[in-house]
């Protein structure tokens, strides 16, 4: 079956779209695990990605796990649709008498990370903060409670009994928006922009040369026409695509988040810059602490993207406007 026609950029947008809210949801809460995880600095609250997840169900619920979605499925299908249409759009300008070299995979897939940076910061930013809030929660003491009184003179039965201390109020998606735009402008926002941009541009120059290698694979060439990959064959290759270049550009994940956090737990380390980021990890965490939640994006990132080329696949985008038209 030969490959079917271009798409509509409105087709394209869609496709990302619903891409991106389908994957959101189904891995979410091992996204919030990941970035738990890996602002692990001092107290060990987790010890790994199931007993992140395990925690967080018993001491916030089961919607605990989904901190920060909303921020995230509001914001992933403008990210998505960027990040997949241009590279498509770039990949359609580079491509010479129906061939595209690798260096054209390469600079497309560049040309795509950049794009959705302009949404990606503002996105990552505030759902970092909901997402890390019951970390910093987890690490804060217990109260003792109150030593018994000694026994003397008869005391009022109606004695007050110590306040106990409120918890801190959960942080809100509006309300750090607010104050990031009240104290730093819109620059605020943007906290993190250059870090994004280093982890998301090596990210698209790994994932989609390799997927769209891998989505080649076995399927011969008509005159200038390549025939259609299956739909498993797709899926399969937007997944495994999608986990070798998040394992391959986690370090720059972790900088990134690390950077991001606005509040640190005791004895956590506050960081100037990417150079200084680097290089306190390294001093203090090591070398391995640069592969902190490697497992969990890949987790993520696989079935996130292998869920976006099964829509493309599938010309969900084609199909509503069809009916719409």
């Amino acid at each position: 079956m030969a490959e079917k026609k271009v798409s509509s950029l409105p087709a394209k947008l869609i496709n990302g779209g619903v891409a991106g809210l389908v994957g959101v949801t189904c891995v979410f809460p091992i996204d919030l695990a990941k970035t738990r995880l890996q602002n692990q600095q001092g107290v060990q609250v987790y010890k790994g990605m199931l007993d992140c997840l395990a925690k967080t169900v018993r001491s916030e619920g089961y919607f605990g796990c989904y901190r920060g979605a909303a921020v995230n499925l509001t914001l992933v299908t403008p990210e998505k649709a960027i990040k997949l249409a241009a590279n498509d759009i770039f990949r359609q300008k580079l491509t010479k008498d129906g061939h595209l070299p690798l260096w054209g995979e390469v600079l497309a897939g560049c040309g795509a990370g950049t794009c959705q940076v302009v949404v990606t910061t503002p996105m990552e930013m505030l759902k970092i903060q909901l997402q890390d809030a019951g970390r910093l929660s987890a690490q804060r003491p217990v109260p003792a409670p109150a030593p018994a009184a000694a026994p003397g003179p008869a005391q009022s039965l109606a004695a007050p009994q110590p306040a106990r201390p409120s918890p801190a109020p959960r942080p809100s998606a509006t309300g750090i928006t607010v104050e990031l735009l009240k104290t730093r402008g819109l620059a605020g926002l943007y906290r993190g922009a250059g870090a994004t941009l280093m982890r998301d541009v090596p990210f698209s120059m790994i994932y989609f040369p390799l997927f769209a290698n891998l989505n080649a694979l076995g399927r011969e060439k008509v005159g200038d026409v390549q025939a259609r990959a299956p739909f498993w064959q797709s899926f399969l290759a937007g997944c495994g695509a999608g986990s070798v270049a998040a394992v391959a550009v986690t370090p720059l994940d972790v900088i990134k988040t690390r950077l991001q956090t606005l509040q640190k737990g005791d004895g956590e380390d506050t960081y100037k810059g990417i150079v200084d980021c680097t290089r306190r990890i390294m001093a203090r965490e090591g070398p391995s602490a640069f592969l902190k939640g490697a497992a969990c994006r890949a987790l993520v990132i696989a079935p996130l993207f292998g869920i976006a080329q099964g829509v493309y696949f599938l010309g969900v985008g084609e199909t509503l406007l069809g009916l719409l038209g």
